[in-house]
């Protein structure tokens, strides 16, 4: 999905949403920063695979999306702290029932397989 899909205005809610949460890492990321601000370093930490390239990337579109705010203090070395946005906390508990569905998914398609 292209990221201008998420501006269309002539797109339905769900798929302009979607645009703006697609890529393999936001929603995780958006989960962790839900719990409390991280710095980069701590995020990478907790998500082996994520390189720092690629979360700097996804880190700026959820930023330019609204939905994180990056702080940096002027202390040597500099620190970065990244947080949800009042907007990127609203997204995060309107994906909870999503959520919540989908382990549900997870059980039914456990126990049919546990039947066959």
């Amino acid at each position: 999905m292209t990221r201008s899909r998420a501006q269309d205005p002539n797109v339905c809610g769900v798929t302009a949403a979607i645009a703006v949460i697609d890529g393999k890492w936001k929603t995780i990321l958006l989960w962790l920063l839900e719990s409390a601000p991280h710095r980069p370093g701590e995020l990478r930490r907790r998500l082996p695979g994520l390189t720092e390239k690629v979360l700097t990337q996804t880190l700026r579109e959820m930023e330019n999306d609204g939905l994180v705010h990056r702080e940096v203090h002027d202390v040597r070395p500099l620190k970065t702290v990244y947080s949800l946005t009042a907007f990127g906390r609203e997204l995060s508990a309107s994906l909870a029932p999503l959520s919540d569905w989908g382990h549900r998914r997870l059980e039914k398609l456990a126990e049919s397989q546990s039947v066959s």
